[in-house]
């Protein structure tokens, strides 16, 4: 298991680092040519500069039981379909959804701004909530790769 995270705009990146440290488990930061990121513990990928550039480069790496943190719905409808756990920096899974459900939600996320401009206020609840819900991800993924 491994993780991977759509890194360019990624407002969590200490909190995935803190975590996968903690379980030891490798994680892989891809972001494009115009990012500059440092880590004394995950890897940093850099890719070219390009339209969807960073997405390829991360959906040809994932793999089954790889955790993908991104904000991209395409990037995670694509992360679910290899098999991949995905997550979004608010703390929230993808699912895969009939096209009922995805309305519903689509739905749901529209009477929700006001709590999503919240977040954005208040960075530091949304990073524990994050950190919280990652972590429990983590447990999950790895409990899951040990019965396999």
């Amino acid at each position: 298991m491994r993780i991977y995270v759509d890194a360019d705009a990624c407002p969590v990146r200490e909190q995935i680092e803190d975590t996968a440290r903690m379980y030891v488990v490798p994680v892989t930061f891809l972001c494009d040519t115009h990012h500059v990121l440092r880590s004394d513990y995950c890897e940093i990928r850099h890719v070219d500069a390009g339209r969807d550039a960073v997405d390829i480069a991360l959906i040809n790496r994932c793999r089954t039981g790889d955790i993908v943190v991104t904000q991209d719905y395409g990037l995670a409808m694509f992360a679910l379909s290899k098999g991949a756990y995905v997550i979004h920096p608010w703390g929230w899974r993808y699912q895969k959804l009939s096209e009922e459900e995805l309305a519903a939600q689509r739905k749901q996320r529209k009477r929700t701004r006001v709590l999503q401009h919240t977040y954005k206020k208040n960075k530091e609840l949304m990073r524990r909530m994050f950190a919280e819900a990652f972590e429990d991800l983590v447990i999950l993924a790895l409990e899951h790769e040990v019965q396999e």
